[in-house]
């Protein structure tokens, strides 16, 4: 018994040198080895101005894609439009439908409609002249936040800009030039949020009349255990669809900014 099993032992080893062998000889008859890759960070000495100018550009680049998702929500209509079709949903009843990402979606691209043409007068005014060295950086910067400064100013309400001057503690402007964008956009984000309310409250209105309906008339019959949302839900949906309320809500959301 022993010896068998020193005979398999012995079988095993020599399989495992035959196997090393025919390796190696695979290998040393092998295609030569591929040199791996090497990343380096570093900072090494520019031989030109472009050189580092391109560099500006690329960081400048990374920066404003971090910040682009505060930029489309906090300084353009981003937060009325989608603050309404988020009120729409709930006053339906219908809260998986449509589905959220679809809502971000519609309201993404309802506001580069929005914003077109001010983000044309960006890429003219500030963006290609800086690309054609016509200006520095400082003056581009200038440019570019010129248009969305007076888009936002035609949206926020006097009472919101007095109640951020009067907060900022600083002497009253002399006029709108004077006023500085942390006092702008603060008083902009607020008076989109009341726009946006004052639009969902408008929007409740009819299917709330809806819901007290069907509610009032399942208590006179006795059918206090069934919920009125459930059986007022299809008349929601009747209506809104019968006078098109996609259309009417995306035709008002576009002619308030005006």
């Amino acid at each position: 018994m022993a010896s068998g099993k020193w005979l398999v032992a012995s079988r095993l080893i020599l399989l495992f040198l035959i196997i090393g062998g025919v390796g190696t000889a695979f290998a040393q008859n092998a295609t030569p080895d591929i040199p791996l890759p090497r990343v380096v960070f570093g900072v090494d000495k520019a031989q030109s101005v472009e050189e580092v100018s391109v560099t500006l550009e690329i960081v400048a680049l990374l920066t404003i894609l971090s910040l682009a998702p505060s930029i489309i929500i906090m300084m353009t209509c981003f937060t009325r439009i989608i603050i309404v079709l988020n009120f729409v949903k709930q006053a339906l009843g219908t809260m998986n439908s449509p589905p959220n990402q679809m809502v971000m979606g519609l309201g993404l691209f309802l506001t580069f409609f929005v914003m077109a043409p001010t983000f044309n007068r960006v890429n003219e005014e500030a963006i290609q002249p800086y690309l054609a060295h016509e200006i520095d950086y400082k003056e581009g910067i200038d440019k570019a936040i010129k248009p969305i400064r007076e888009f936002m100013l035609r949206q926020t309400s006097e009472h919101d800009l007095a109640l951020f001057i009067r907060a900022s503690r600083l002497p009253n402007p002399n006029s709108i030039e004077d006023l500085g964008m942390w006092t702008i956009i603060p008083a902009f984000i607020i008076s989109e949020l009341k726009t946006a309310f004052i639009i969902g409250f408008l929007i409740y209105i009819p299917f709330l009349v809806i819901d007290m309906a069907v509610a009032s008339i399942l208590m006179s019959m006795g059918m206090m255990m069934l919920p009125p949302m459930m059986v007022s839900m299809p008349f929601k949906l009747i209506l809104f669809v019968m006078v098109d309320g996609w259309n009417l809500i995306v035709q008002q959301l576009l002619l308030s900014f005006h």
